[in-house]
């Protein structure tokens, strides 16, 4: 970067990793580097901190640590889940149904449709609110004996919304429905517990909460039935083959009891932070609309759509006045398609098109948050100017 003055407003997408975590990491790279599953002291000392790991992020999740599975991110956490769980569901009970919000990242979308398509499943979506969020309601309504899975976001990750994951959860557990939860974004900003929210399998993803890219985790509840998606041998008790990537664990780990820790004092910030973004844009920019449930919401997560403005545009014009923010999920910031999450709550193309997600992260300042409101405003306007050209 040069001496031009940056500010990142994209914490959704990716984090900085947190000093302390790299600090945690740097001996397993050149120092205890042993294969975890080598039998000699090299070995050994990789598989303690493994271990060691292991048990420090089920503390934090409220698990055994013999519930969770190491992955390469939130994608695999998720494809693992889906894939694993119908498809024992299957084998074990004849199972066919998949019942899924709307309102998914791609990584359970996809795979749920890929499901359907590929493995003949049948592919139920849940209806969801205009804030996109699911009636517990409709969830009893629509389980079925021959269910195989639920699968129902905890923090969105385009609009922010919180679901009522526990409501969901008791539900599901009383009919003997496994429930999963992709939690990638709630991570950094809920407590996760995952016996009180009721899941049989839940995701995650360090490189969301100041932890490194690359690694994962898929809490998998005791009992549940999964049935490997990637072979080879027998890691993690059978459930993922490949040799564990020792740092990067080490990392996560840290990662995640350092937001735990501080997330109370974090949130209480970031919450004033993201209210007052919230009412600058909409108090000073017309045809402009929240999007996402105004307060149960991720505490660092603001949203919008603007009428005829091409959001990839908006996007371009903040980059070049400094700002670093996004147009729903980062994975979509070049699809020129409306998103579906936005379609779903009941947007037109216009509008969907428009959108802009702003995420503030633990170094965010308010004096960064005036910048972009006084900014933003002219932006709009121009990018309106270019879409009417």
């Amino acid at each position: 970067m040069s001496a031009r003055q940056w500010t990142y407003l994209d914490h959704a997408a990716t984090t900085p990793l947190d000093p302390r975590v790299l600090q945690a990491m740097l001996p397993y790279f050149n120092e205890d580097y042993g294969n975890p599953a080598s039998v000699h002291s090299y070995g050994q000392r990789a598989e303690a901190a493994v271990e060691a790991a292991r048990a420090n992020l089920a503390a934090q999740l409220h698990c055994a640590p013999h519930e969770l599975v190491f992955t390469s991110g939130g994608t695999e956490s998720n494809n693992l889940a889906l894939r694993g769980a119908a498809l024992a569901a299957r084998q074990q009970r004849g199972a066919r149904h998949l019942l899924v919000s709307p309102v998914e990242h791609d990584a359970v979308a996809k795979t749920a449709r890929a499901l359907a398509e590929q493995f003949d499943f049948e592919l139920e979506w849940l209806p969801v609110d205009g804030f996109g969020r699911v009636d517990p309601a409709d969830v009893a309504r629509r389980l079925r004996p021959e269910t195989a899975l639920v699968s129902v976001i905890l923090g969105n990750n385009e609009i922010g919304s919180l679901n009522p994951l526990a409501e969901i959860g008791a539900i599901c557990r009383e009919r003997g429905i496994p429930l999963h939860s992709d939690a990638v974004q709630a991570a950094a900003h809920l407590p996760i517990d995952a016996a009180s929210l009721q899941v049989d399998l839940l995701t995650i993803s360090a490189h969301k909460f100041y932890g490194p890219k690359g690694i994962g985790a898929l809490y998998v509840r005791q009992g549940a039935p999964l049935l490997p998606q990637q072979i080879g041998g027998s890691h993690e008790e059978g459930r993922r083959a490949g040799t564990l990537n020792v740092p990067l664990i080490v990392g996560m780990a840290k990662a995640l009891e350092l937001i735990q820790n501080e997330m109370e004092e974090q949130g209480q910030r970031l919450r004033s932070l993201r209210d007052e973004l919230i009412q600058g844009v909409l108090n000073a920019i017309p045809d402009a609309q929240l999007t996402g449930h105004p307060r149960e919401r991720l505490a660092n997560h603001a949203s919008f759509v603007f009428e005829d403005v091409d959001g990839n545009a908006l996007l371009m014009l903040l980059d070049d006045a400094g700002f670093a923010c996004s147009s729903g999920s980062a994975c979509k910031t070049a699809n020129p398609e409306p998103s579906q999450v936005l379609l779903a709550l009941g947007l037109t193309p216009q509008w969907a098109l428009g959108s802009l997600r702003v995420t503030l992260g633990k170094d965010s300042t308010p004096e960064q948050v005036q910048a972009l409101l006084s900014a933003l405003p002219a932006l709009v306007a121009r990018a309106r100017q270019l879409e009417l050209a």
